[in-house]
């Protein structure tokens, strides 16, 4: 794979959002469309977005794959939650 690849605006940079394919929430960190062909003579560009988790580790998924994350992650909800005595 060639070393190619740009960086791209994107307005949830820095936010927090949530990677729909797999569920996992983090903040945006970049937007890069990135040549991920691995043949020299044909070129395949994709925008990847790569997210930090909350142990700090990056990911990448598709673009299309990141909306934003405006509530927090729900904790388990008891009968007392639920308004049953």
């Amino acid at each position: 794979m060639s070393e190619q690849y740009e960086y791209v605006p994107h307005r949830l940079l820095r936010r927090r959002v949530r990677d729909i394919a797999s569920g996992t929430e983090g903040e945006l960190m970049a937007v890069i469309n990135e040549n991920v062909s691995d043949c020299p003579s044909y070129e395949c560009w994709m925008e990847l977005a790569y997210i930090r988790n909350a142990s700090g580790r990056e990911f990448t998924t598709a673009v299309a794959n990141v909306q934003p994350a405006y509530d927090q992650p729900q904790t388990t909800r008891t009968r007392r939650d639920l308004g049953s005595a």
